[in-house]
């Protein structure tokens, strides 16, 4: 499955920079306006950003960008790295946690060809999906760390066209460990008997309790946590995964959606099991068949 052209893309997958995989496909064709809009609205989607090259205001690359200095450190792999600013954590990623960076990457000449800075937006990125020098530089990383990054061509590209060649170089800070995505729900291919049915067809089970005690409206605007499986147990999105909650108005969702929210109060979860008909009707491009949700209702931001 398309991850990047689901409900959100997953940040790394949409950087021209980091990504190991084939290139990302484009994003799906907007929907009909009969059929029901993404359960996250289309402009709260990442937009692939350019990669930076000789572009004004580059952040000059670093006196020692041609080759490590003799004070770095080398792994076996060949990975060279220093610590340009201790860390104020003391744990490390794993190999499949998601990470929040801020970084810029320079080829060994010296020309800058991505950065996060100068989007002025940090990245969040899983390390398993990352080119393998940055999933092994990052886990030698605590929180709060800057570290200069030496990378192979063996441990980035490979010399793949369209991509940064030859060695790389990057600068990390690495601003949170966000952790692994959420595993599968063991209730995730049926809903338990004490589930709640609507006449709609929709069926959700209260996980915790919300602390509030109004309903969103169909017009109202909310911010969540949640995460969507499909009924084989595949994770395509989760707010979770990127660290940061998102905001949704609630005419611009799948049905499912903005009639499941409209159940909770502010500061409840609830697992949705959305049938195909409240969620893309077999849109191309689209998570398949009924979705299941686990949804915690931050805030009614705007009713």
């Amino acid at each position: 499955m398309k991850r990047t052209t689901l409900l959100t893309a997953v940040l790394l997958l949409s950087l021209p920079v980091l990504a190991w995989a084939a290139e990302p496909p484009a994003a799906p064709p907007a929907p009909p306006a009969a059929q029901p809009a993404p359960a996250i609205p289309r402009d709260t989607k990442p937009v692939t950003p350019p990669a930076v090259e000789n572009a004004a205001g580059a952040i000059p690359a670093p006196a020692d960008v041609a080759a490590p200095p003799a004070d770095a450190q080398t792994t076996a792999s060949g990975l060279a790295s220093k610590v340009l600013k201790p860390g104020t954590g003391t744990a490390h990623p794993g190999p499949t946690d998601t990470v929040k960076v801020d970084y810029t990457g320079w080829t060994t000449d010296g020309k800058m060809f991505d950065s996060s800075i100068s989007r002025g937006k940090p990245a969040v990125l899983p390390l398993d999906k990352v080119i393998s020098g940055w999933g092994e530089g990052l886990q030698l990383m605590v929180k709060g760390e800057t570290r200069r990054l030496w990378i192979p061509v063996a441990l980035a590209y490979g010399g793949r066209a369209g991509k940064p060649q030859g060695a790389l170089v990057f600068d990390v800070t690495l601003l949170d460990i966000v952790g692994p995505p959420p595993p599968a729900l063991a209730d995730v291919a049926a809903p338990p008997a004490d589930a709640q049915r609507t006449s709609s067809g929709l069926i959700s089970k209260v996980l915790t309790p919300g602390t509030g005690t109004r309903h969103p409206k169909a017009t109202s605007i909310v911010k969540v946590h949640y995460t969507g499986w499909t009924t084989d147990g595949k994770m395509f999105d989760s707010s979770h995964s990127r660290g940061v909650p998102a905001n949704f108005n609630l005419q611009k969702v799948i049905p499912g959606w903005t009639e499941g929210i409209q159940l909770m109060t502010e500061g409840e979860s609830r697992r949705i099991w959305v049938p195909e008909k409240l969620a893309y009707r077999g849109q191309h491009g689209f998570p398949q068949g009924t979705l299941v949700f686990d949804v915690e209702l931050l805030e009614i931001v705007k009713e």
